[in-house]
């Protein structure tokens, strides 16, 4: 709803600052289109979230005033709220990196939308905000009790993932339809295991793609452009990290191939165009109509059908998860 109500909004300001895809080489569009999906996006996931906050502690708040008058007052009800309390109280600083690293990112995607950022500073740029979300505490593990290898980790994931939903936003509603359809997994995956919080966030991802699909499939009146499909992908990457796939009590450590498998499609799509370009000699972050939704419309499918194909992709690899 907040993505539906904000993007008429974000639309209007980029049109009158003139943060517009304009037509030109590779492009299909003939009228310049609103950069406005990456601002859209951001606003639908922190809106909600501030207002979570906020309601749960004056809830928690109201409820220790009324306990103490001898009047019954819980809109959540006692356990949800001690739930959300305590996710918020215990992972308070995992979640102010990522809030961070989400605006780091739409920025950093802002100013490349504006000012077509050279690959190396927009490189930068991508590896600063990975550095910031693993100093936070959101980092990956893999069973290895070095604290090196976890930055590393951390870090190549954040920086492949992000990289990997850029080079997949290249059709209407292809890029937002993946994200949404890992997003969806990610909630299952998190509420399966009773991890709120983390639930929380990929409800948040999918509810705002889910409410900026309409404007950009299967005819786009907005694009994602660089600031969105930097955002989806830095979110979508934090989502692999934050959810405990194995744990102690729970092990499960084929688990950790989760993530591989829900964003498998980006992922491939990312190898096969690195290798194609390398093979070829060209930069690796040079575009081109190698990636899988052009080979597709290649062999007769229309654009809005090779996203639907890839959508039903996507969707059959990450369901193997849950079997």
């Amino acid at each position: 709803m907040v993505a539906m109500v904000s993007l008429p909004l974000w639309r209007r300001l980029c049109v009158k600052v003139r943060l517009v895809d304009d037509p030109g080489h590779r492009k299909i569009h003939d009228t310049a289109v609103p950069l406005a999906g990456g601002l859209t996006v951001f606003t639908a996931l922190l809106a909600p979230l501030i207002a979570g906050v906020i309601f749960a502690y004056w809830n928690s708040l109201g409820s220790r005033e009324a306990s103490s008058t001898g009047t019954a007052f819980n809109l959540l009800g006692t356990t949800s709220t001690f739930l959300i309390r305590y996710g918020f109280a215990h992972r308070a600083l995992e979640l102010a990196g990522i809030v961070f690293g989400a605006g780091a990112v739409l920025l950093v995607g802002l100013l490349d939308d504006r000012y077509e950022l050279r690959p190396a500073l927009k490189f930068g740029g991508q590896l600063v905000v990975a550095l910031l979300v693993a100093a936070s505490g959101v980092r990956v593990t893999l069973f290895v009790p070095s604290l090196v290898v976890s930055y590393v980790l951390t870090i190549l994931w954040i920086l492949t993932v992000i990289n990997a939903f850029n080079f997949m936003d290249n059709m209407n509603g292809l890029c937002a339809g993946l994200g949404g359809i890992g997003a969806c997994y990610f909630a299952f995956a998190a509420a399966a295991e009773g991890q709120y919080l983390v639930t929380l966030i990929a409800i948040l991802t999918l509810g705002a793609l889910v409410g900026f699909l309409p404007y950009n499939f299967p005819k786009a009146r907005a694009f994602l452009g660089d600031s969105g499909s930097h955002l989806v992908g830095y979110l979508l990457a934090v989502l692999g990290i934050l959810p405990h796939f194995h744990t102690p009590e729970n092990p499960r450590p084929l688990a950790v191939l989760m993530p591989l498998f829900i964003l498998g499609v980006p992922l491939l799509d990312l190898v096969w165009v690195v290798i194609l370009r390398w093979r070829l000699g060209h930069p690796f972050y040079r575009g081109d109509n190698n990636h899988l939704s052009h080979r597709l419309v290649r062999l007769g499918l229309s654009r809005t059908r090779a996203v639907l194909v890839i959508w039903l992709a996507a969707a059959g690899l990450g369901a193997i998860c849950f079997w």
